[in-house]
């Protein structure tokens, strides 16, 4: 699938990019900003306690998610749903099923009208082939 990005989206990769020394491989700008570095350059884009992401949000007055890129699928979803804890995350007939460990787990990996579920789909199909996740 071939990404598209808008003006905006570029001038806030490069200035991500220009503040923490990190790689951006993508960026969703929505209600937050979500970037997603290449593998290994985490530490520098978090920065020393926090200060490139806190930094970030500063200037753009939005709340900024860093994830860290990983080729497995299965690894990239366990990334993106961070700071939340799976039980089990398998790959299943081009589907990914995680595996919540209790009930309000589940419900924020589903999210209200399954906001948080959709879009956690809408950035996992954009590197690998996949139908659907699941929360089971």
């Amino acid at each position: 699938m071939k990404i598209k990005y808008d003006e905006t989206v570029m001038k806030t990769v490069a200035l991500f990019e220009s503040l923490t020394g990190a790689r951006v491989k993508d960026a969703v700008i929505g209600e937050y900003a979500l970037f997603i570095v290449y593998e290994n350059e985490m530490g520098k884009a978090i920065g020393k306690k926090g200060s490139n992401v806190r930094h970030i949000e500063h200037l753009l007055k939005k709340k900024v998610k860093v994830v860290e890129f990983s080729s497995d699928a299965v690894q990239f979803v366990r990334n993106m749903i961070e700071p939340l804890k799976a039980a089990d995350i398998k790959e299943e007939n081009s589907a990914i099923v995680i595996y919540g460990p209790d009930v309000r787990t589940k419900g924020l990996l589903i999210g209200r009208d399954r906001k948080n579920i959709n879009h956690l789909a809408d950035v996992v199909k954009r590197y690998f082939s996949i139908a659907e996740i699941k929360v089971v």
